[in-house]
């Protein structure tokens, strides 16, 4: 195994795969040998040229800031020699590969796989067959984790396990915070992983269960079943009965062979560290590739790790229109940290910066490579659900459960998380681990679902692409994940506004 990695051949910078001692020494492929000059840890940026004061220091082929002063070859390089270039709200133009475009299009849908789901009424297909309780308010919250305790005694039949998602909101919001609320909450009502839902509210809420109806639509009253708190003499004994009709109904579900053009995999990193880049970004990238060769729809998000790479991904946008979309989500998100008097591009947390992660240009650029290579075919607002095939962009923030519950109510049915530091977390359904470097895959296996770290040991992308699809693939059939083993459910709401 090499000690580094040259991203690009125009980088001025490679990446240590393990750490460097003062005075260690690496060849590069011209035969140069480099002395390190500080310790470096793995992860993290040698020089491998003199990068004067100002001069952009390159890493992935682009940019990723600039010197703060002289760096001399053999230098570690990050924050405390590097500055973002990064401004604020910019114009963009819509420069396209055609060709490549047309032809990437072409090349949708042109495979064929199947996995084991289960198909809903409305043509939605679920890979797990949950019963959620999903609360109008916090107010209730308790009340929702109590019955799902309760209710899982009497589990039966196709029925996965009785689920309660609380949150804090649903009261007390404004405007399009309260909007969102709502529309969070209707899509995750209407979810195709869960096989029935019960929708508990308080009485007195904004959110109350008349006021979300409507945005919920037609339902399937022997699946989807509502208790008003305030009006129920016993809301654990009415709430318990409710939800063993719904578990008669659910436990009948029967898994069916279904078409991979059914799937919609969120895409999604946190915890992300030097190694991201390299192995689990791109490895999921080549799976976002692999979905939409078969017919099937890939979502990206986190606004704010795109910052950077943005022009990569509008110049992949299949028309004007879409670019136009992207444009406006990636301003529209730029805005929203200038009305909050924040700094738009002071992102990379302390443990992205522990791990090698130096601006968000470095940040967005190993991010982003989740997306794949295909056209991005649409653009989504928080809380909108996708109804079109391919890539999409998805407005949401970087927070991870934030983030992952956006991708839930947007229709995925799997998240795949990307991660170099680790997490415990699962979103509303099943959140895949992939770890970027395998010293937290073993340190937390308990954790970590897929190891990309094997790319640094010399497998190939093409044979970990093969294992991590095929073990989706066996995940939508049924296959539990480590989160869904631990018994670990989480949702989080974008709040956006003012509480009253």
């Amino acid at each position: 195994m090499s000690r580094f990695l040259q991203i690009h051949p125009e980088d001025n910078v490679v990446v240590c795969l393990e750490p460097l001692s003062q005075g260690e020494k690496i060849t590069l492929s011209d035969g140069r040998e480099i002395v390190a000059l500080d310790e470096i840890p793995a992860g993290h940026k040698i020089a491998i040229k003199d990068i004067g004061n100002n001069e952009n220091v390159i890493k992935y082929g682009y940019a990723i800031g600039h010197a703060t002063e002289g760096i001399k070859v053999g230098r570690w390089v990050h924050t405390h020699d590097i500055k973002t270039n990064l401004e604020g709200i910019l114009d963009y133009k819509y420069e396209p590969d055609t060709k490549d475009i047309e032809k990437k299009i072409a090349q949708m849908g042109t495979k064929k796989r199947t996995f084991q789901g289960f198909v809903r009424e409305n043509g939605k297909v679920g890979i797990r067959n949950e019963v959620w309780i999903i609360p109008t308010v916090g107010c209730v919250n308790n009340i929702a984790t109590a019955l799902a305790k309760k209710a899982n005694e009497f589990v039966k039949g196709s029925v996965d396990e009785v689920v309660a998602f609380t949150h804090n909101y649903g009261c007390s919001q404004t405007g399009d915070d309260q909007e969102h609320t709502r529309t969070i909450l209707a899509d995750l009502i209407n979810h195709p992983n869960a096989g029935g839902v019960l929708v508990l509210g308080l009485g007195c809420e904004n959110s109350n269960i008349d006021v979300l109806k409507p945005y919920i639509g037609n339902v399937d009253e022997s699946r989807v079943k509502f208790l008003v708190s305030q009006k129920s003499d016993d809301e654990m004994e009415e709430g318990l009965e409710l939800l063993k009709e719904i578990i008669d109904v659910v436990s009948n579900d029967k898994r069916e062979e279904v078409d991979a053009s059914k799937l919609v995999i969120g895409l999604k990193c946190g915890g992300s560290d030097g190694f991201s880049g390299i192995t689990a970004n791109p490895l999921v990238g080549r799976i976002s590739d692999r979905i939409v060769e078969c017919g099937g729809t890939s979502i990206l998000t986190e606004v704010p790790e795109m910052f950077g790479a943005e022009t990569i991904l509008m110049n992949r946008c299949k028309d004007e229109a879409t670019f136009d979309a992207t444009v406006s989500m990636i301003n529209g998100f730029k805005d929203y940290f200038t009305k909050q008097g924040e700094p738009i591009y002071e992102n990379p947390s302390p443990g992205n910066k522990a791990g090698g992660i130096t601006t968000l240009e470095d940040k967005s650029l190993g991010c982003t490579q989740k997306s794949g290579d295909y056209p991005v075919m649409n653009v989504l607002e928080y809380g909108e659900r996708t109804d079109v095939k391919g890539l999409n962009l998805l407005c949401a923030p970087g927070n991870d459960l934030c983030a992952a519950t956006a991708l839930a109510s947007a229709g995925a049915q799997i998240v795949l998380f990307t991660t170099g530091r680790g997490t415990p977390f699962a979103c509303p359904v099943p959140t895949m681990k992939i770890a970027s470097n395998n010293t937290i895959a073993d340190k937390k296996s308990n954790w970590i679902d897929f190891r990309a770290g094997q790319i640094l040991e010399g497998k190939s992308f093409e044979e970990l692409t093969d294992d991590l699809f095929d073990k989706i693939l066996r995940t939508a059939s049924g296959e539990k994940l480590k989160s869904e083993l631990a018994g670990f459910h989480d949702m989080a709401i974008w709040k956006r506004g003012v509480t009253l």
